[in-house]
């Protein structure tokens, strides 16, 4: 399990920069954010978790996430209450603060919400594709698990956070780009995702099949599934 800790770092760390990359639209022939291409990525490293260290380390990986999101957004949350010095409010320091940290709360639960939802359901539909499947075909799993966890994901968020403020139509176009631009990266990175898990397989001997496991998201308790 040697290197187990260091795919948990990288997991919440992409989360973390997600957070922050999200409040800039970039625009190259499609208008999308910076999380929009980082936050698959997210998704990359718990398919590799999940494939080879099985669905009860991937359950706490998911968990430590939820905890460090609920963690930075509580201290930005407070700092941001705290009375600014008059030379950077002037400058408009506050501004520029509320902008790109301060995050309505709506939008905070919906995206927590939805990741809490998306990843479980991710690491769930790989697990049991993977026993399923006798270990076969990983990119079919890996898509596969991926195309339901996004739309899990797309119809939490984008409902929660925006409904009733901005038209249906348009929540529901944004939805579909930001789908389809997720699901096209993990596709490019298909191959660097079965580099990964080959390398990971031979270098570490695991490979965990959950047969005997109970799936339930709130039993934080390492179990080892059948290897």
């Amino acid at each position: 399990m040697h290197y187990f800790p260091i795919l948990s770092g990288l997991f919440v760390s992409l989360l973390m920069i997600s957070q922050v990359t999200a409040v800039k639209p970039v625009e190259i022939g499609i208008a999308f954010t910076g999380a929009d291409v980082l936050f698959p990525l997210v998704y990359l490293l718990g398919d590799v978790i999940t494939e080879v260290y099985g669905f009860a380390r991937s359950r706490i990986v998911i968990w430590t996430g939820l905890f460090a999101n609920l963690l930075m957004s509580g201290a930005i949350w407070l700092v941001g209450m705290m009375p600014g010095e008059a030379e950077w409010l002037a400058a408009g320091g506050q501004a520029a603060w509320d902008m790109l940290l301060g995050l309505a709360p709506r939008i905070a639960v919906a995206s927590l919400a939805a990741y809490f939802v998306g990843e479980f359901v991710n690491a769930y539909v790989l697990a049991r594709l993977k026993v399923a499947m006798r270990g076969r075909l990983l990119w079919v799993r890996t898509l596969g698990s991926s195309m339901i966890a996004h739309a899990v994901d797309g119809l939490i968020f984008f409902p929660v956070a925006y409904g009733g403020e901005w038209p249906w139509r348009l929540i529901f176009e944004i939805m579909l780009v930001a789908y389809v631009l997720k699901l096209s990266v993990e596709l490019l990175m298909t191959p660097v995702t079965y580099a990964v898990v080959g390398w990971l397989k031979r270098r570490t001997g695991v490979d965990v099949y959950d047969h005997d496991i109970r799936f339930n998201p709130f039993r934080i308790h390492l179990e080892d599934g059948k290897q």
